[in-house]
């Protein structure tokens, strides 16, 4: 089902540029760190029963990073400051803005480990968390760009590729499936996570008139 035309000029706000067919696909900076600082901060004593204070601490350790320098300086056909619905979210933004169809990998997808496990006590796809700490990117060659963060210290991955057609589709591991158009932030799904529920189709800046 395509995007109204009031939900599609609500997305393009959320991407600069947009990306070409053979554009590499990548991601800087850990994904869903903005929830996982969310969860510790609300859920502080319930992840103390499992989680030592050292673990929790390195969990909302903040991702010092200024990519606006490092993207000055390559070749990018699109950018995304993923938020709300998540990485995933993002992904898939930045694909229907620009009209392509994408082949990407979950597991390439840089996420730290107190994020998996802290999501896994909520049942929570970080993948689909609150990811204000990372950037999404694509350009013309990713690797290039992903050795330019790395060399700034900055964990970086090409996750994949966008292609001709409307195909969006998500690798993990062996299976393979269809990248699903995004729903609402894994983070509403909590008692104080309300605030971050759209009321429009999809998580973004301008919910209310996200509707098609």
């Amino acid at each position: 089902m395509k995007l109204g035309q009031k939900a599609m000029e609500i997305l393009q706000k959320e991407i600069t540029g947009k990306l070409c067919s053979g554009d590499d696909l990548v991601v800087a900076g850990p994904v869903g760190f903005e929830g996982t600082v969310l969860l510790v901060r609300n859920e502080k004593d319930f992840l103390r029963k499992f989680f030592s204070e050292g673990f929790l601490w390195n969990a909302v350790r903040e991702p010092k990073f200024d990519f606006r320098e490092i993207i000055r300086e390559e070749k990018i056909s699109a950018v995304c400051q993923p938020g709300t619905g998540g990485i995933l979210a993002a992904i898939w933004k930045m694909a229907e803005v620009s009209g392509v169809g994408l082949r990407a990998d979950l597991r390439k997808i840089p996420v730290r480990q107190e994020t998996i496990e802290i999501c896994e006590h909520f049942d929570l796809d970080p993948y689909k968390l609150l990811a204000g700490g990372c950037i999404l990117l694509g350009c013309p060659d990713g690797q290039e760009t992903v050795s330019a963060f790395m060399e700034a210290g900055i964990r970086a991955a090409v996750i994949g590729k966008a292609v001709q057609g409307n195909d969006r589709l998500l690798k993990s591991g062996e299976l393979t499936r269809y990248l699903e158009r995004p729903s609402q932030d894994e983070i509403t799904k909590l008692p104080w996570g309300n605030q971050w529920k759209s009321s429009g189709r999809i998580p973004g800046k301008d919910n209310q008139e996200g509707n098609i």
